[in-house]
């Protein structure tokens, strides 16, 4: 992999990851175009990168939030920190779920199948148009909600399927607030990250890695970064806005073009 491809493919992981535009459905489509296919271990340790990189941009904007949740864990008489963690671990019991019992499925489903991705880019559209037509409303986020956002977040393993996207969608349809909804739905992802990271790791063997030129891993490590953080924010301010029909009609044209190039 080149610096070029590094340099876009984490730019692209860092958007996405935050805009509801899926990033597996994006990084699929670049990957094929860009036919950054050679190595499957420097692909392999480029995604734990990337992946890690988004992870810390949403540690980073929501630093103060989990400063607040982790002090007041240690504080006896703030149950609401509790609470909200224990609905962080309610909401990530459907995706462990499909991760654990269906991975070659899934693994399956990560193929050259722009197809699929084309698909679900179409019904990512469609949620987001309908999504920013809800009126809204004020309901907090209780354990039955966080779990039903948490089912959303395991459908948009799908290629082409936001997680940002979906949850946030899902959480607004509810009736959630839409600072509430989007705070949840970023901070939600942040431990499946880290274990999705730690079982690739331990699923591989770390040896492979040795002969991987650092310096592309390094420049895709800090676009995703640094464009992670960029988009975090923006997407804060759009939920806040009722602006995400805008990526309702990019994801139509991508996902339109994505199943032409798949049909011809």
């Amino acid at each position: 992999m080149g610096l070029w491809e590094a340099l876009l493919l984490g730019i692209i992981q860092g958007l996405t990851e935050f805009l509801p535009v899926s990033s597996s459905g994006h990084l699929a489509l670049f990957t094929e175009i860009l036919g950054a296919d050679r190595l499957p271990e420097e692909n392999l340790l480029f995604t734990i990168l990337v992946h890690a990189a988004t992870a810390l941009a949403t540690l980073i904007v929501f630093r103060k939030d989990i400063a607040a949740i982790i002090s007041g864990v240690f504080q006896k008489d703030d149950t609401q920190a509790r609470h909200f963690i224990a609905k962080i671990v309610v909401s990530m019991l459907p995706a462990v779920g499909i991760g654990l019992f269906f991975e070659e499925e899934i693994t399956a489903l990560f193929g050259s199948n722009l197809g699929l991705v084309g698909a679900m880019l179409c019904i990512t559209a469609l949620l987001l148009f309908f999504t920013d037509r809800t009126s809204e409303k004020k309901q907090s986020i209780s354990y039955k909600i966080a779990f039903i956002i948490g089912i959303a977040q395991a459908i948009a393993i799908l290629p082409g399927i936001s997680r940002s996207g979906a949850t946030i969608a899902t959480a607004l349809l509810i009736g959630s607030a839409r600072p509430e909804a989007a705070r949840f739905s970023f901070l939600m992802v942040i431990p499946l990250i880290f274990g999705s990271m730690a079982k690739t790791l331990l699923d591989n063997d770390i040896a492979v890695f040795s002969a991987i030129d650092a310096i592309p891993m390094a420049v895709g490590f800090a676009a995703a970064l640094i464009s992670g953080i960029l988009a975090c924010t923006w997407m804060i301010s759009l939920v806040k806005q009722s602006r995400l029909s805008y990526f309702a009609l990019y994801c139509a044209v991508v996902g339109l073009t994505a199943l032409f190039i798949s049909w011809s």
